[in-house]
Parts: structure tokens; C-alpha cells; sequence
């Protein structure tokens, strides 16, 4: 199949990424329909010019982007979709999910001759606006070559990681680092106030050394100054990504104890009102 502006997309997933990834598809001339489980988050959409998909239609698009929540949202969405599916469809699933629930999807879609890509995404909300994404893929190799013309308008970068599920593996790998690391960068945060250290200058004061990131940019002036909206990463987005890498060590008996420890503070952290809440929250817990 040859992929390009003329070739209909159904984008299903209206959350904080999806919306910004369908708009940039509009942007760039695609037909895309959109559908979310709560219809309400598709409006904008179509104040911008897509249409409105009934799931039951899936059928006439050739390429089915998804960006859902977790594991059980992606399978629900498939069991649904599923018995429309045709064959030679092409499904590309931008969300974050496990291995295993990956390899599973992909199984049953190859069941219907249907091709499945995991392309879990890295960039945040920023990154889905601005069309920087990077794109970690997993599957054939012809068709990932193939979305290009799509993976161009949503990303900096794609990268084909090998299989089914590596893509989602690379993406675990990814969030156990940015997780794993804001814990920390809470605590230095945290331990600079307490010793008269003006925390507003950390992310100037340190940037550019070895102890830099993009998340200490972002998360470390947020956390000095208290500002905690608009929520760029979810607390309960990065307990689930740690928690994926956790059992995805477990089933190669692999002990990964620095993001067990993470894991423990984001859990606590999330079941005392913090799940929907920004990232950068986490201070609080070092705080008390």
C-alpha cells in the first residue's frame, strides 16, 4: 500500500496526545476520523475538520491510528473494532502498553491479516504540538517504511527497534529513565531548598552539565515554583510505564531496584489524590 495525504486515516484516542497528533494530521491535508469513548473530546477535532467515526466503519480506512490509556483500553477498543477490520489494514498504536499485551494484539490482528506496529512516542504534549516527537517502532520493517509520509508530520524521529513489542520495550526502557529520574530530581530540588539554595536558578545553574535532562528543565522549575498546571505527564501515565517495566523485568528475573524504589513513591503518591495530577507533584512527597 502506498501511503500518502489521500490515504483516509481513523485516529482513535482523543486524550492529551492523540488530540494534538490528529490536529497536526489536519494541518498537513489528511482526512482523518476521529473517535474517542467520550465523544465530547472530539469537537474540537471537528471545529477543525474531522469527521466523525462510527467505530462500526473502520473497515474503509486503510491506516487506524490509536493512542489510548493503557492495556486494557487498547484491547477493549480492539474487541470492538474488530470484527469490521479488513484485510491489509494497517494498525499503528502510538499508546504505551506491555509487551505482552502487545504481542497478544498483534497475533490477533495477524489472525485477520490485519498489520499491527507498536509506536509507542516520546516528546510529551509539547513534542505531539510541535510535530518533534521521537517514535520507537516494532513489526515489519516495508511497512514501517511504508508511514513514513505519516510518521513525518507527527516526529522528529522514527526508529524501527526490531519485532513486534520492541517497540514498546524501547518505550519502557525510556520511561523507567524519565520516572526513575524525577523522583530524584525531587529530592534535589527539595534538598537545595532546605540548604538556602534559590531553587528557581537550578535549571539555568545546571544546564548543559552532566546532571541535565529535559525532564530537569521542565520538572525542576516547575517543582521550585510550586506550578503544577496544565498537567504535562500524569502521575498514574508513569506509575503504570514503571510498573510495566517492572514485570517486564520480572519475566526475565532481571532485579531493577532503583525503579522498584520510584514505583513505591509514585504508587504512594497517586492513591493520596495525586493520579490525574502533574508529575512534578512528586515534590510534596520529599517535602513531608
Amino acid at each position: 500500500m502506498h501511503v500518502n495525504q489521500q490515504t483516509p486515516i481513523a485516529f482513535l484516542g482523543m486524550g492529551l496526545m492523540g488530540t494534538r497528533m490528529a490536529s497536526r494530521l489536519l494541518q498537513a491535508g489528511y482526512t482523518v476520523a476521529v473517535w474517542n469513548r467520550s465523544p465530547h473530546a472530539c469537537e474540537v477535532l471537528i471545529q477543525q475538520g474531522a469527521q466523525s467515526l462510527d467505530l462500526a466503519e473502520i473497515g474503509n480506512y486503510p491506516v487506524v491510528l490509536t493512542c489510548l490509556a493503557d492495556d486494557q483500553a487498547v484491547q477493549s477498543v480492539f474487541s470492538q473494532i474488530q470484527p469490521a477490520l479488513k484485510a491489509q489494514q494497517i494498525i499503528v498504536d502510538f499508546s504505551s502498553l506491555s509487551v505482552a499485551a502487545t504481542l497478544s494484539l498483534a497475533q490477533a490482528a495477524q489472525q485477520q491479516d490485519v498489520i499491527w506496529i507498536d509506536s509507542p512516542v516520546s516528546g510529551g504534549t509539547m513534542g505531539a504540538e510541535q510535530g518533534t516527537l521521537v517514535i520507537f517502532a516494532g513489526g515489519d520493517a516495508a511497512i514501517i517504511q511504508q508511514l513514513d509520509p505519516i510518521y513525518q508530520v507527527l516526529s522528529q524521529r522514527v526508529t524501527r527497534m526490531g519485532d513486534s513489542g520492541t517497540g514498546q520495550a524501547t518505550k519502557i526502557c525510556n520511561q523507567l529513565i524519565v520516572a526513575a529520574n524525577s523522583t530524584l530530581i525531587a529530592e534535589a530540588v527539595a534538598l537545595a531548598d532546605q540548604a538556602g539554595v534559590d531553587t528557581t536558578l537550578l535549571a539555568p545553574a545546571l544546564a548543559g552539565g552532566f546532571a541535565d535532562s529535559k525532564p530537569f528543565q521542565i520538572l525542576a522549575p516547575r517543582m521550585a515554583t510550586e506550578t503544577f498546571e496544565p498537567v504535562q505527564w500524569k502521575v498514574q501515565t508513569l506509575s503504570k510505564d514503571l510498573n510495566n517495566a517492572l514485570q517486564l523485568a520480572q519475566s526475565f528475573n532481571l532485579k531493577i531496584p532503583v525503579a522498584q524504589k520510584a514505583l513505591l513513591q509514585l504508587q504512594a503518591h497517586q492513591e493520596n489524590g495525586f493520579a490525574e495530577k502533574d508529575l512534578a507533584t512528586i515534590i510534596k512527597v520529599i517535602e513531608q
